[in-house]
């Protein structure tokens, strides 16, 4: 009984609405570029990646850069992106890395843990 009257419970935060009202308070020129990812409902770790830096781009402070280094989290369907990316566009290792921001070994982790 207590099913019915309790409302679903949230898996985590609303990024569509979050974003939403980033692009509206301070970036609405940016609002058309993002719209595709505005639409969606169930946002995954890289749609996050990407509008973020669509709307702030790529900060070069060393600093920032290590801060989120260390508080990157992927979900298993943002992994199973990037080894697609790789095995799709024949890259090794390093070239996925250095592309996502990556360690050689978390790929190498990954991958490993991908084909048990």
């Amino acid at each position: 009984m207590d099913a019915q009257i309790q409302p679903e419970i949230n898996k985590g935060p609303d990024f569509q609405k979050i974003y939403g009202e980033i692009i509206e308070l301070f970036h609405p020129e940016k609002k058309e570029v993002c719209q595709f990812y505005l639409n969606r409902s169930n946002w995954s770790s890289m749609d996050v990646i990407t509008v973020n830096n669509i709307i702030f781009g790529q900060k070069s402070s060393k600093e920032s850069f290590a801060f989120n280094q260390k508080h990157r989290a992927y979900d298993e369907k943002t992994i199973l992106q990037i080894l697609q990316y790789q095995k799709k566009n024949n890259l090794n290792n390093a070239e996925v890395a250095r592309h996502f921001k990556l360690s050689r070994n978390t790929l190498f982790r990954w991958k490993k843990k991908m084909v048990e």
